[in-house]
């Protein structure tokens, strides 16, 4: 896919190396310490494209305040679903515009997001384009009962506007989901399975998957480039710690199509849940509390 997020691991590796350039190399890979002065709780903001007829967008997330500046994700697609980015907790605005436009232009959306110390949410612009809005859902990435996985359907497929989703052979594990709402998450038997994707009056859409005792999964659903349906087993924590890499898990079966969401990493380290950050993404907390500080002491 080659719209896609000004990748955020390649972001924050930019900061990381500003960060040591700046004499902020603070021993990155362990936990990160907090500037005097600036707030250490912190929670995670995703972001992702889910409305198949809206041409990409440049996305500007920011500490709500109009002195901050925001960061910027260039040409975010269709499908698209960022890494977590750890934030100091606080409020947030986050605005699109058109690909390409100038940064002063009126944004096409704007919403805000609070984020709390240890909590997780994906802000995703959903429905079609005549109608677009920005969304913010709460992610719960608590860990499941033991010997279980947690999964919830994101639906953003239009030509498929309500499907059930089902392991095939087995219990249903959500029903009539229709387009641009997400449902709640369900605990599930970790394995090997085939999920069935139905709808009406179209053919059944199959995707083996492959889900790990004590992980936590959104599953989206989206719009094939080349017809049909697709989908993602996009994985957001394991053991109750957000994976930051916003990794894919997926198997070989049909009407799976993995986009460019990378694999799925089991070895990348996890982000504790309440940390300050660990290894390169801390630099963005570092970099956020910075402003933050700067600003309260020339105020």
């Amino acid at each position: 896919m080659d719209q896609h997020l000004e990748h955020p691991v390649r972001t924050v590796r930019r900061l990381a190396a500003a960060a040591v350039a700046l004499g902020l190399g603070l021993g990155l890979s362990t936990v990160v310490a907090t500037p005097a002065g600036a707030t250490s709780p912190i929670g995670y903001v995703r972001l992702a494209h889910l409305s198949p007829d809206t041409p990409a967008v440049d996305v500007y997330l920011g500490p709500d305040s109009p002195s901050a500046e925001p960061q910027v994700f260039k040409a975010v697609g269709y499908g698209v679903l960022s890494a977590y980015l750890p934030l100091p907790t606080g409020p947030y605005a986050v605005a699109m515009r058109q690909a390409g436009a100038p940064a002063g232009d009126p944004p096409v959306l704007t919403t805000s997001v609070s984020v709390r110390a240890g909590e997780a949410y994906t802000v995703a612009g959903v429905g079609r384009y005549a109608d677009l809005g920005l969304k913010v859902l709460d992610d719960d990435l608590s860990a499941p009962a033991e010997g279980r996985a947690k999964v919830r359907v994101v639906q953003a497929s239009v030509r498929a506007p309500v499907i059930d989703v089902a392991v095939a052979d087995g219990p249903r594990i959500a029903s009539a989901v229709s387009f641009a709402t997400t449902t709640q998450y369900h605990q599930v038997e970790p394995g090997r399975s085939t999920l069935r994707l139905s709808a009406a009056g179209a053919e059944p859409t199959t995707a083996d998957v492959s889900l790990r005792d004590g992980t936590v999964y959104s599953l989206l659903v989206l719009d094939a480039k080349r017809g049909g349906l697709t989908t993602e087993l996009r994985v957001d924590a394991r053991g109750g710690a957000v994976v930051p890499n916003g990794g894919v898990d997926t198997g070989a079966g049909g009407g799976v199509d993995t986009g460019a969401g990378g694999g799925a990493g089991p070895a990348e380290p996890a982000y504790p849940l309440g940390l300050a950050g660990i290894g390169a993404l801390g630099a963005v907390v570092v970099a956020v509390a910075v402003r933050s500080a700067v600003r309260r002491r020339t105020a």
